[in-house]
């Protein structure tokens, strides 16, 4: 693999703590083409513009898929990877969905490990402190036939990160919209996925709404995210998420969320549920906290839902499941907990 390091690190120009999510990148960025049936020059380059043609397929069609991974730091400064083999296997069911061609696991592993090593530096080790990597795919052919490209582009970036809300998150149920229809690709990671999710949050946005409840698109009943999402109930004993489907993404952070709950006894329940049950079990003081999970928002308590005039309100406190869920989960990230279930890489 070829790698060309920088001139001059921007490291130094960056005030860390303000750090908008999503707008300040690291030294360097992987990148890979695609091209005559197979993946060609790997290599690592300083983060920067990339070359693309007006005609440039995704630009036209949308076929583009991406990726959203963490690393965190240690006690020791060592930089620990989370979940890598999952993001890899998520990024290529995506592809195959899209018509894109996998991405062999050795360009995949070695470009991600051999960039974030590269710029580990760019990792802080104080507490609330991340590195966010973007691993994305996306058609590059020149041309504006209507079919699949025949070339495209693999590129991983990183993105010094903190806390992705800093508020409280309140949520309005979308009766109208919907995120993802039976049979389309809501469950990969599609960038057309979220840019048809953004009108239908700025309108919950301008009435006070931090993201909206999506529910099913045939009956509008059935709860299925939040925003950009998983979305968590704990109703009586047990913890309740929306069953998956193929309108629903199988989420990392929620794969860890099952299996760091079950670990701690908590009965966990995957299945449908609707807005009515919600409000049943809410009225009967069943229904006691809510939050959502994700690579990018962590695991983050919700602190209301509003269903047309009805408001459901919730309170957090220290003993709650997504408290402990969180710290559980944070302490294996960071390296200060023994990580039973092998999700951990440390990069050197």
């Amino acid at each position: 693999m070829q790698i060309i390091k920088t001139n001059k690190s921007r490291l130094k120009e960056v005030n860390f703590s303000n750090l908008p999510f999503g707008t300040v990148f690291s030294d360097h960025m992987f990148i890979c083409k695609y091209k005559d049936g197979k993946w060609v020059e790997p290599k690592i380059i300083p983060y920067g513009p990339i070359e693309m043609n007006p005609g440039a397929k995704v630009l036209h069609y949308g076929q583009s898929i991406f990726e959203g991974m963490k690393a965190f730091k240690n006690s020791n400064n060592e930089l620990l990877l989370f979940r890598k083999d999952d993001n890899f296997i998520r990024l290529n069911k995506s592809a195959v969905r899209l018509s894109i061609p996998q991405i062999p696991k050795d360009i995949f592993i070695n470009g991600l490990e051999k960039l974030i090593s590269l710029d580990n530096e760019w990792c802080k080790k104080d507490d609330g402190y991340s590195l966010y990597i973007r691993p994305f795919v996306y058609a590059s052919e020149d041309g504006v036939k209507a079919s699949t490209a025949q070339e495209f582009t693999f590129i991983i970036i990183t993105s010094p990160s903190t806390r992705y809300y800093s508020g409280d998150i309140n949520l309005l149920v979308e009766e109208k919209y919907t995120r993802a229809p039976q049979g389309g690709v809501g469950f990969a990671k599609a960038a057309g996925n979220y840019a048809a999710s953004f009108y239908p949050t700025r309108q919950a946005n301008k009435k006070g709404f931090q993201q909206v409840v999506w529910t099913d698109s045939i009956e509008h009943k059935y709860i299925e995210e939040c925003g950009t999402m998983n979305i968590w109930f704990r109703i009586g004993d047990e913890l309740v998420t929306p069953q998956l489907s193929d309108s629903i993404l199988d989420g990392i952070t929620r794969k860890s969320v099952i299996a760091l709950a079950k670990d701690m006894g908590i009965d966990v329940q995957e299945r449908k549920v609707s807005v009515k049950e919600l409000f049943e079990a809410y009225n009967n003081n069943k229904f006691t906290e809510v939050f959502g999970s994700g690579t990018a928002v962590g695991i983050s308590p919700i602190r209301s839902i509003t269903f047309r005039s009805e408001k459901m309100s919730f309170t957090n406190n220290n003993d709650s499941i997504s408290s402990r869920l969180k710290s559980k989960l944070q302490s294996i990230q960071k390296g200060e907990a023994f990580d039973s279930h092998d999700w951990i890489t440390k990069i050197h």
